[in-house]
């Protein structure tokens, strides 16, 4: 999911534009619109660390409406393809049930809608932000709900047929000191979290830092967060415990004119149980390997 931030940029040129000296020197600027669009290519979507195209390129993209009281909503939009590639036609879970229609699931996109309330309370440069997030996934022939039994609790919470789609809602609080912005976030689930069975009050705390350099339009980033997966299970000595780390360092480069680029690097924690990754993804031989193993990352934005 698209991160809403105010970037230090956005922040230089919204108080360049309000001191006096410029006002009395050039014409008025052209009020902002409130509506802005957005679209990205990636070479592999990741979200919370984990890949969500099987570490292969993404397509991306949304919108936002902000108004001037504070409060927002949007949409943002990306290509997927972990949830069919977990239910491939004949899979059965723990229990022995068959998760698959004979074709299979088609899920091939994610859908965000989200709204909320942000303002600079405390002041300029620091705004805080509350909200809801709704994770959304159209699925053809969605897979068979088999949760139930103690396999759906253990190794088989992340592939027994849970619905994927996910209620969020979040606290943060926007930060600016000099070159440096960032926030600190809390993301708590109403619901299960993607996917995973039994897994309603799972959380994500998260702190991003941003620093412009000042050269050459380039910002170092930085991003760390932990997922908690609520109520594990322990299953004949074995602890199947969900919950990981990751995290992220890269550079992005403004071209201007809404054009951005970033190259980063991520990593988690990859937990296993019995010597298997509890978050997985198929490999081309039939076996799995881990959602979250540490990668590079190619991004180009256009922002409208």
């Amino acid at each position: 999911m698209k991160t809403i931030q105010k970037t230090a940029i956005t922040l230089a040129v919204s108080s360049l534009f309000a001191t006096g000296a410029f006002a009395q020197a050039a014409p008025a600027a052209p009020e902002a619109s409130p509506v802005t669009a957005n679209v990205t290519v990636v070479n592999d979507y990741r979200y919370r660390g984990m890949t969500q195209s099987n570490y292969k390129p993404a397509i991306q993209g949304g919108f936002d409406y902000a108004h001037e009281s504070g409060f927002y909503i949007g949409n943002w939009n990306s290509s997927i393809s972990w949830i069919s590639d977990g239910y491939p036609k004949g899979v059965t879970n723990a229990n022995n049930v068959n998760l698959a229609p004979s074709t299979g699931p088609s899920a091939p996109i994610e859908m965000d809608f989200y709204a909320g309330f942000k303002k600079e309370l405390i002041g300029e440069g620091f705004a805080s932000d509350v909200g809801v997030l709704q994770y959304y996934y159209p699925v053809a022939n969605a897979p068979r709900n088999g949760c139930a039994g103690t396999g759906s609790n253990g190794a088989s919470r992340n592939g027994c047929g849970a619905n994927a789609n996910t209620t969020e809602i979040y606290v943060a609080q926007n930060f600016t000191f000099g070159p440096v912005t960032g926030f600190a976030k809390f993301s708590y689930a109403l619901s299960n979290i993607f996917g995973i069975n039994n897994s309603s009050g799972s959380y994500y705390p998260d702190l991003t830092l941003n620093y412009d350099t000042g050269v050459w339009g380039l910002a170092l980033n930085g991003h760390v967060g932990y997922q908690y997966v609520s109520n594990t299970q322990t299953l004949s000595g074995v602890a199947y415990n969900f919950s990981y780390t990751d995290w992220k360092l890269g550079v992005t480069k403004d071209f201007g004119g809404g054009l951005s680029g970033n190259v980063s690097y991520v990593g988690t924690t990859s937990p296993k149980a019995n010597g298997s990754y509890l978050w997985y993804v198929p490999t081309s031989n039939g076996t799995s390997k881990s959602m979250g193993q540490g990668g590079g990352l190619i991004s180009l934005t256009k922002t409208f």
